[in-house]
C-alpha cells in the first residue's frame, strides 16, 4: 500500500502552480484571478484522483499548462483550458458550469478538448485515425484546441513509464505517426524533436539507450570544439557591434539516429550530431540584413559548402520557419551546420503557430502558415468518411519539403517537393485540376505529371473534354489533389457497381459460395482492392472473372482458417513445432511466442512479418490484421508496426519470445567494404563454418575497388545475430556490417 504525503504533496502543488504564473507573467490582474479561479475548480475536481504512477491528479494539468506557457507562449485563455481539460471528461462538473464561470470560449475549446479525448472510448476499426481526423477538424474552430492537445501528449510522453508496455507502445507509435508531424508543421519545433526522442525511447529502446550514451561520452570533446569554433565568429561580430548569442545545439537522438540509417554509417562517421545557432537582437526593419551581415562575417572566416546554403529568410517555410542555414568547413576539416536568425525568428522557430500569431499585425504579410491551414481545412471539407483513407493522405503532406513557384500573374505559390503540374493546377482550382491537359512552365509546353522547381512561373492548359483518371494518382503528391482525384474516380466508378454487383452473385453461385457480405467483403481483400467500388468495377470490366472467384474458394477450403463457405469445413489446428524455417517463415504460438491471448487469437498462429524479419531477442508486438487472418509479429521500430499502432492501437497483442534452438528466422544483413581476393570465401567460412548458420541468398558486388553485399540467413535469435556482425566485422576489408531494417 502506498503512503502518501499529504503536506509534501500540497507544497509541490503550489509550488508548480507559482512556477507557471512566474513564467507566464501576467499583464492583467483579471487574467491572473481568472487563472487561479480555473486553478482553484481543478484542484477541486481532481482532489481525489491520482495518475497511475501514484502522483495526485491535479500535476498533470498544471503541467500542461507549464508546456503552454513556457514551451508554446499561449495567453490566459490556453492556461485556463489547460488547467481545466480534463474536468469536464473525468469529474461531475459539466460544460455549463465551465460556460457559466468562465465564458463561451474557454467553453468551446474544452469541449474541443473533450470530444477528441472521448472517442478513444469507442470501439472502432481504428480509433487513432478517427481521433486524429477529430483533431484536425477542431482547426475550423480554434487552432488552440490542437496546441492544447499537444502539450497533453507531450506531458503524458514524460511519464509513460507509468503506463503497460503494451499501452506505451501505442501510445509512442501514435507520436511517431501523426502527433510529431502536426507539431512540426505547426512550427513547434521544441516540441516536435521532444516527442520524436520519448517516443523512440519506447519504440526503439536499445539504439535510444546506445546514441544517449554514446552523446554524453563524448560531451567533454564536443564542448571544447565548439568553444574553441565559434571563439573567431564570436570576436567578429562583437567588433562589428551586434548584439547577439551564439552557441552549440545538441540534434535529437531520433534525427541522429536516421541520418546514421540514410547514410548507413555508425554514430562515430556522423559529423553534424550538432549545429552552432546565432541568435541576432535586430529590429523588424533591419534583421534580414543583419542575418546576411553575420552570414558574410562566418564565410570570411569559414569556407562554406555552398550546396548547403538555405535560405529561409526570403521565402520562409509554410510552417512560418525564418532562419539562413549554411554549412562550413572547420580548421579541423570537420563540416558544421550554423543557423542564423533574429530573436523574433528563433522565437516562430521554437513556439510556432502562437509566436506567429503574435507578431502578425506587426510584420503586415500573410504568412505561409495561415495558408497551409487553410488548406488542411479545405481537405477535410473534401475528402471522403474513411478515416485510414484520409490519414494515408495527409500523414506524408506535414514533412514533405517544399518549392516555391508562381502564377503567369506573379503570384507566389507554396507546394510540397515533388510537386507536378497537375498538384500546381489543384492548388489554384479543382476544376481546373480535373481539367488539366497540360502547362506552360517557363513558356515552355509540358504534360500534367512533369515534376516543377523552385522559382518556376507555371500556366495551366485545360479543355473541357478531359476527365480525371486513375493513373491521375501517380502523378500527384498533395492531398487536395488526390482527393479531388480519388472523388471524380470514385464517381465514375459508381456508375458500373449494378453490373459488378451481378456478375459476382453469378461467379459466387457457381463455386458454390453464398453472397454474403462477409464473402464478397473477404474476396475484396483477397484480391488486395480497397474498396467495394473498386471489386464492382472491375467485375464489370472483365478485369477478374469465375477463375478468379474459383481459385478464392478453393484455397480457403485448403487452408481452414475461414468457415464461411457453404459447404462445412474442418478447422485445422496449428502444430506444436515450427513449420521448417527453410521453407516457411510461420510461427505457430505453442513454444515460440507467450503473451496474453484469447482462445481465438491461439487459434490462428502467427506469421512473422516480412517487412521487418523480427527474431528471437528482438522487442515485438502482434498485430491483428484481420479477425480470421494469423497474427503479424513485428519488431517495436518497424515503421509499418508503428503506422499499424497509431492506427489499429486497439487491434495490438503484447507477445514475446520463447526460445527454441530448433527453430530459424529469416533476416538480411549488409556488407560494405574494400574488395580484395577470398573477401567472399572469408564472409561465408564466418558465416557457415565458424556460426553454423544457413544461407538463402548471398549477392555480392564488386565496384571500382569497393564491394557491396546483401546475405539473407537463418538465426535462431539476436544474439548470436549480433555475434555474426561482430565476427564480420573482424574480417579484412569490411567496413561495416549492419542489420537491414
Amino acid at each position: 500500500m502506498n503512503n502518501f504525503d499529504p503536506e509534501a504533496e500540497n507544497k509541490e502543488i503550489l509550488r508548480r502552480y507559482r512556477y507557471l504564473m512566474k513564467i507566464w507573467l501576467p499583464k492583467k490582474e483579471e487574467d491572473r484571478k481568472m487563472v487561479r479561479k480555473a486553478f482553484n475548480m481543478a484542484l477541486e475536481a481532481h482532489k481525489d484522483m491520482r495518475r497511475l504512477s501514484g502522483e495526485p491528479y491535479i500535476y498533470h494539468p498544471l503541467e500542461v499548462a507549464i508546456i503552454c506557457a513556457r514551451e508554446i507562449g499561449l495567453g490566459m485563455t490556453s492556461i485556463v483550458c489547460a488547467l481545466l481539460h480534463d474536468v469536464v471528461e473525468d469529474t461531475e462538473f459539466t460544460l455549463e458550469d465551465i460556460r457559466g464561470l468562465f465564458g463561451e470560449k474557454v467553453a468551446s475549446i474544452i469541449d474541443g478538448l473533450t470530444k477528441i479525448k472521448g472517442i478513444f472510448d469507442q470501439k472502432t476499426a481504428s480509433i487513432q485515425a478517427e481521433n486524429f481526423r477529430k483533431i484536425l477538424l477542431t482547426l475550423s474552430d480554434d487552432v488552440r484546441v490542437i496546441l492544447i492537445k499537444l502539450a497533453d501528449r507531450l506531458h503524458n510522453l514524460r511519464t509513460l513509464d507509468a503506463l503497460p508496455e503494451k499501452k506505451r507502445l501505442k501510445v509512442a507509435s501514435e507520436t511517431i505517426y501523426l502527433y510529431a508531424p502536426l507539431a512540426h508543421r505547426l512550427g513547434l519545433h521544441a516540441i516536435k524533436t521532444e516527442m520524436e526522442d520519448l517516443a523512440m525511447k519506447y519504440t526503439d529502446p536499445e539504439v535510444f539507450a546506445s546514441i544517449s550514451n554514446k552523446l554524453k561520452e563524448s560531451e567533454q570533446e564536443r564542448i571544447r570544439f565548439i568553444n574553441k569554433f565559434i571563439q573567431p565568429i564570436r570576436q567578429s561580430m562583437t567588433n562589428q557591434g551586434f548584439k547577439f548569442s551564439i552557441a552549440g545545439r545538441e540534434k535529437s537522438i531520433a534525427s541522429i539516429w536516421e541520418k546514421m540509417k540514410i547514410k548507413e554509417v555508425p554514430f562515430e562517421e556522423i559529423f553534424d550530431v550538432f549545429a552552432i545557432r546565432i541568435i541576432i537582437d535586430s529590429p523588424l526593419e533591419t534583421e534580414k540584413a543583419d542575418c546576411w551581415t553575420a552570414y558574410s562575417i562566418i564565410t570570411d572566416i569559414y569556407r562554406p559548402n555552398m550546396e548547403r546554403l538555405r535560405d529561409w529568410i526570403s521565402i520562409p517555410k509554410a510552417n512560418g520557419y525564418e532562419a539562413l542555414h549554411t554549412t562550413v568547413m572547420s580548421s579541423t576539416g570537420q563540416w558544421v551546420e550554423i543557423q542564423i536568425r533574429s530573436k523574433r525568428m528563433d522565437e516562430i522557430a521554437e513556439k510556432g503557430y502562437a509566436a506567429h500569431w503574435k507578431y502578425k499585425d506587426t510584420i503586415k504579410v500573410s504568412s505561409q502558415l495561415d495558408h497551409w491551414l487553410d488548406r488542411i481545412k479545405e481537405m477535410l471539407d473534401s475528402s471522403d468518411d474513411n478515416a485510414l483513407s484520409f490519414i494515408d493522405d495527409i500523414k506524408g503532406y506535414f514533412f514533405l519539403d517544399e518549392i516555391s513557384v508562381f502564377t503567369p500573374q506573379g503570384e507566389l505559390r507554396t507546394l510540397p517537393a515533388n510537386s507536378s503540374v497537375l498538384d500546381f493546377a489543384y492548388a489554384i482550382h479543382s476544376e481546373i485540376g480535373n481539367t488539366c491537359i497540360g502547362a506552360k512552365v517557363d513558356k515552355k509546353l509540358v504534360p500534367i505529371s512533369a515534376k516543377l522547381k523552385n522559382g518556376q512561373q507555371v500556366e495551366i492548359i485545360t479543355s473541357k473534354r478531359q476527365t480525371p483518371r486513375e493513373e491521375w494518382l501517380d502523378y500527384v503528391v498533395t492531398t487536395r489533389a488526390k482527393s479531388n482525384i480519388k472523388q471524380s474516380v470514385k464517381e465514375y466508378k459508381r456508375k458500373f457497381r449494378p453490373t459488378g454487383q451481378e456478375n459476382i452473385k453469378r461467379w459466387f453461385e457457381k463455386s458454390s459460395m453464398e453472397t454474403t457480405v462477409e464473402n464478397i467483403k473477404r474476396f475484396q481483400v483477397s484480391m488486395k482492392f480497397t474498396s467495394l467500388t473498386d471489386l464492382y468495377y472491375a467485375a464489370s470490366q472483365d478485369k477478374i472473372g469465375i477463375k478468379d472467384v474459383k481459385a478464392f474458394a478453393t484455397a480457403n477450403m485448403k487452408s481452414g482458417w475461414f468457415t464461411f463457405l457453404t459447404k462445412p469445413v474442418t478447422k485445422t489446428k496449428p502444430q506444436e513445432v515450427a513449420i521448417p524455417s527453410h521453407e516457411k517463415e510461420i510461427v505457430p504460438a505453442p513454444g515460440v511466442l507467450s503473451g496474453n491471448f484469447e482462445g481465438e487469437e491461439l487459434k490462428r498462429g502467427f506469421e512473422v512479418a516480412r517487412c521487418c524479419n523480427p527474431i528471437p531477442g528482438d522487442d515485438v508486438i502482434g498485430l491483428v490484421a484481420s479477425e480470421k487472418l494469423p497474427i503479424q509479429i513485428h519488431r517495436t521500430n518497424c515503421p509499418r508496426a508503428i503506422e499499424l499502432m497509431s492506427s489499429f492501437g486497439n487491434k495490438m497483442v503484447k507477445v514475446s519470445w520463447i526460445n527454441r534452438e530448433s527453430i530459424a528466422f529469416i533476416t538480411s544483413i549488409k556488407v560494405l567494404g574494400i574488395d580484395r581476393m577470398g573477401m567472399l570465401q572469408d564472409l561465408s567460412r564466418v558465416i557457415s563454418a565458424e556460426l553454423n548458420l544457413n544461407i538463402k541468398s548471398f549477392s555480392l558486388q564488386a565496384d571500382q575497388g569497393y564491394i557491396k553485399g546483401e546475405v539473407k540467413l537463418y538465426v535462431p535469435d539476436v544474439a548470436t545475430l549480433n555475434r555474426l556482425l561482430l565476427n564480420l566485422r573482424e574480417i579484412e576489408g569490411v567496413r561495416n556490417v549492419t542489420r537491414v531494417d
